[in-house]
């Protein structure tokens, strides 16, 4: 664990033949020169597919054996969900904080599980992690630094990986996992829980099934006022606990590009079968000048003199937006915005030639001018609900995680790797929404011009099927122990 972060990337590096120097030179921080001239350079790489990954079913697991790596916020709640799932076992859990793992281990012990194995300690404690024989699945809930070299080492050391949102920083990053997933065969999951809420499952159930005709646009976003947690500051002298360890988010602010585009994102590329069909040939984007966070934290630095360190710092704007056009000819809008004193907003719509969709700030759905009556919404839901939702929708309430879609994604993800069915979202769908970042930095440093979007799948989004989501295994996942559950008064399964 005291091995040096430098040395451990560089001969992984050597192992895998992916980590260039450079680009994990990029992963800590966005250079500056040239008008960031180094993302249009790396736009047009195109190595040979080693394996098609996309539909591609691992064999099936019996029993899901989980390791986590970051346990804070997003890390711990994940370990509590898995604990209602039946096939799997919480057997690691790694952290630079002894409190976090410790907190891990309550979690699975008021749930009545074994005690987990322990890797704590320095940023590398997760090497180990992945080198052992513990764990089928690694799943990463990190500062997003760390999120591609984990996931590497976890598909370098026969795992499969689950990355929290974004996934990669970086077109090199990208590039990694897809490399990596493809010649290791190991799955590389973008836990993008947005997709399994109930109204975007029920959208895209619809536009399998021809409701919207053909679509024409989509829109998305991630408008939340930040404000309390990025200023929630630690307190205690290594910078280990507060709602962003290290303060990494602010950190983060620094940059001007769009570094959370997938909430939006995914599932409107669902709807519209990115890389099962259709594919994002290219974007822009703009960014709207910072009118807030710098007088925050000037504010703040008044009142306390930890956050002096960031007076002065040349902030992202509030608003930025990306353009995207489609190779069937669909538009795409995506906003993101951290910093303005709105409400919060996802901005899930779309617009087809038949029927139109919208959730925030209202939700309906309308059928040309006419926007459907309650009678009619209950119509719908009742014939377009996913099996998946109609499965596992109310557990998932219960057990909570965002109102219930993070319980999805878990279940569904825990579903498929047991009953050896294909993933519903892979590597390649990881890379082509996180490369929004890239991608947009570099169009809004430059006038907004247009850049290309990577093809992660070299052309073979044009045969590639969508996957069934509303196809479930053969019905061996439960929710664990739900009478045991039930009597307790903790859920109300019926």
């Amino acid at each position: 664990m005291a091995t040096d972060r430098r040395s451990f990337l560089g001969n992984l590096a050597l192992g895998a033949g992916i980590l260039a120097a450079a680009p994990l030179a990029a992963c800590s921080g966005p250079k500056e020169e040239s008008k960031l001239s180094y993302i249009k350079d790396s736009v047009g790489k195109n190595p040979k597919m080693n394996f098609n990954m996309c539909g591609y079913a691992a064999p099936k697991l019996e029993t899901v054996r989980v390791g986590f790596v970051g346990i804070g916020d997003r890390g711990s709640g994940a370990v509590k969900r898995m604990t209602f799932i039946e096939g799997v076992e919480v057997t690691a859990l790694c952290d630079i904080r002894r409190a976090a793992v410790d907190g891990g281990q309550k979690i699975l012990s008021e749930a009545g599980l074994p005690k987990a194995k322990e890797f704590v300690g320095g940023d590398l404690g997760f090497k180990e992690l992945c080198e052992s024989g513990l764990v089928d699945l690694v799943y990463i809930a990190t500062p997003w630094e760390w999120h591609v070299p984990v996931a590497i080492a976890a598909m370098e050391g026969d795992k499969h990986a689950a990355v929290e949102v974004s996934t990669a920083k970086t077109l090199d990053e990208c590039w990694q996992m897809v490399e990596t997933s493809e010649r290791t065969r190991k799955h590389c999951v973008i836990l993008e829980n947005c997709c399994y809420d109930f109204f975007e499952m029920l959208t895209l159930n619809m536009a399998r099934q021809g409701v919207f005709g053909d679509l024409v646009h989509g829109e998305g976003a991630y408008i939340h006022d930040l404000d309390y947690w990025q200023f929630n500051k630690p307190k205690d002298n290594q910078m280990t606990d507060g709602a962003y360890t290290k303060m990494w988010r602010m950190h983060e602010n620094k940059r001007k590009a769009n570094v959370y585009p997938t909430h939006g994102l995914g599932p409107i590329c669902q709807s519209m079968n990115i890389n099962r069909g259709d594919k994002m040939d290219y974007l822009t984007a703009m960014m709207s000048d910072d009118f807030t966070l710098k007088n925050r934290i000037a504010e703040k630095a008044k009142e306390d003199p930890f956050f002096e360190q960031f007076v002065g710092w040349d902030m992202r704007g509030n608003m930025d937006m990306q353009m995207i056009r489609t190779n069937k000819g669909r538009t795409i809008m995506i906003q993101h915005d951290i910093s303005s004193p709105r409400p919060y907003s996802r901005i899930h719509m779309l617009s087809g030639t038949k029927c139109f969709a919208q959730k925030w700030p209202l939700q309906h759905i309308a059928f040309g001018h006419n926007v459907v009556d309650d009678v009619q919404m209950k119509e719908l839901e009742e014939k377009y609900t996913p099996e998946l939702i109609r499965k596992v929708g109310e557990m998932a309430k219960q057990v909570g995680g965002h109102g219930g879609m993070d319980f999805v994604m878990d279940w569904r993800l825990i579903d498929c790797l047991r009953n050896g069915l294909p993933v519903d979202m892979d590597v390649y769908d990881a890379a082509s929404w996180s490369c929004i970042t890239p991608l947009s930095e570099w169009s809004i440093a430059n006038k907004s011009n247009s850049i290309e979007v990577p093809d992660f799948t070299r052309g073979a989004w044009e045969t590639n099927a969508p996957i069934d989501l509303t196809l479930t295994g053969a019905g061996t996942t439960e929710v664990r122990n739900l009478i045991k559950a039930n009597s307790k008064g903790q859920l109300n399964v019926h």
